[in-house]
């Protein structure tokens, strides 16, 4: 019994649109997710950024050779928001997720530290390639959040608060 044909032009729709995949890297990022008590009513808000696909997530970005994941935590809150006083606190979890870039498959683990922004939390300074970045009341920033496992980290977090077991 003969097989049948493929479809015409599925290998090269395939091949086209979903390029092999040549080398699988890992990589560690560390981030935090920030806290605040409102100056108004005491209310926990979280800071959120909005990332350049208008995706609301939180302050990350890559370990450095020699940096430890809370290092880089609090490195790259400055960088990305300009927030300058923090204190941060236990390390949440991490988070593990994979990516395309090109030919590459990146397996990501990021590490969620709990960190509690000081002195004058208004005055924020953003990076140029952010598209938003605001202070969200606590439980509207777990619906806000794109990515499921961080927003259960940030209830664990909020659950550290609230019991102050930070």
């Amino acid at each position: 019994m003969k097989r049948p044909e493929p479809i015409k032009g599925f290998r090269n729709f395939v091949t086209k649109h979903r390029p092999i995949i040549k080398e699988v890297v890992r990589e560690t990022t560390s981030g935090g997710i920030i806290f605040r008590h409102s100056k108004t009513n005491g209310q926990v808000e979280i800071l959120l950024i909005s990332d350049a696909k208008n995706r609301w997530t939180i302050p990350k970005g890559h370990v450095e050779p020699g940096e430890e994941p809370k290092q880089t935590a609090e490195r790259e809150i400055q960088e990305e928001t300009g927030l300058q006083e923090m204190k941060v606190y236990n390390w949440l979890g991490k988070v593990h997720f994979r990516y395309r870039r090109g030919q590459t498959l990146v397996l990501m683990t990021m590490h969620i530290y709990l960190v509690q922004g000081l002195g004058e939390t208004d005055v924020l300074n953003p990076e140029d390639w952010l598209t938003d970045i605001r202070w969200i009341p606590a439980q509207e920033a777990v619906d806000k959040i794109a990515y499921d496992d961080i927003g259960k980290l940030m209830l664990l977090g909020m659950k550290r608060i609230r019991d102050n077991k930070m």
